[in-house]
């Protein structure tokens, strides 16, 4: 018996689909990798203050040049800007050295890499009550960032200046209170946030502050009596490590690197300490008015 051709196609059909589970054709699955949107908003957060200040000035240009949007985020502490970043409510944050996102990372459990240094003011002991260094006295007390990385600075710094000694070993970047050997002169340290320091000076002999902190708030870095003299705490920009190799980062990274942004920091920023990977260190000129020269 002959089967009518229609009924044959449609009977070859239905076993094709049988065989199949019962399920229609798929398309063939495209060879072409899918399309990744390219990054268009950058978000950079920083203190308040130098950090901030530059992306303003020019970063945000010379990134704007490229044709990104950057959003500048400023922060009052050292905590959410690391937490922020984890989250992807920033993309980049500016603001702490290396040993400080070290530990933070670690406690937190945080995926974050450093991956350019920015131009940053040292930390440094300035006159509260007291205007000089040969005036501090029995029971004086010192303003000191509260945050442990820095903390332990301060500590050092009291140390060079003979005023407490350390215990002999001890790891500078995590000097504890618990670390002071002697503090022949009593000295009371108090612990603030960062941000608090400058403010602290009217009610303390003597105030160790942050550079950023001290310029945000209208003092001048050589107001200081005492600089930590290490290039150990230049700061850094970090981001999550799942970006660092991403376009929009090594976009970030040259505009940090570029001669533009240089020569504004050398005339913006001087007595700042600069990049390792700048090379040779301008120096402020003795007299007035005179430009940086670079040694």
């Amino acid at each position: 018996m002959q089967l009518n051709p229609l009924k044959t196609l449609l009977l070859v059909g239905a076993l094709a689909l049988t065989a199949c589970g019962g399920q229609p054709a798929q398309p063939a699955a495209s060879d072409a990798a899918p399309q990744v949107e390219a990054k268009t908003t950058i978000k950079i957060g920083t203190t308040v203050g130098d950090f901030g200040d530059m992306v303003k000035d020019s970063i945000k240009p010379i990134l704007e040049k490229q044709g990104y949007q950057v959003q500048l985020i400023e922060f009052t502490d050292y905590v959410r800007p690391n937490l922020a970043l984890a989250q992807g409510d920033i993309d980049v944050n500016v603001f702490q050295h290396k040993p400080y996102l070290d530990g933070f990372a670690k406690e937190h459990k945080l995926d974050l890499s450093p991956v350019f240094q920015v131009p940053t003011a040292p930390l440094g002991l300035y006159p509260g009550k007291l205007k000089s260094l040969d005036e501090v006295k029995d029971g004086a007390s010192i303003s000191a960032p509260n945050d442990p990385s820095n903390f332990s600075r301060a500590l050092v710094m009291m140390n060079e200046l003979g005023w407490i000694k350390l215990k002999d070993g001890v790891d500078p970047l995590v000097a504890s209170t618990q670390d002071i050997a002697e503090n022949p002169k009593n000295l009371k340290i108090i612990e603030l946030e960062a941000a608090q320091l400058p403010r602290s000076r009217g009610d303390v002999d003597f105030a160790i502050v942050n550079g950023n902190y001290a310029m945000s708030s209208g003092m001048k870095l050589t107001e200081a009596l005492y600089q930590e003299p290490s290039y150990a705490y230049v700061n850094w920009g970090a981001v999550r490590t799942a970006d660092k190799d991403s376009k929009w980062v090594q976009d970030v990274i040259a505009a940090y690197l570029s001669q533009e942004f240089k020569d504004y920091c050398y005339n913006r920023f001087q007595g700042y300490k600069y990049p390792e990977a700048w090379g040779a260190q301008p120096t402020v000129a003795q007299e007035p008015g005179k430009a940086a020269v670079t040694q």
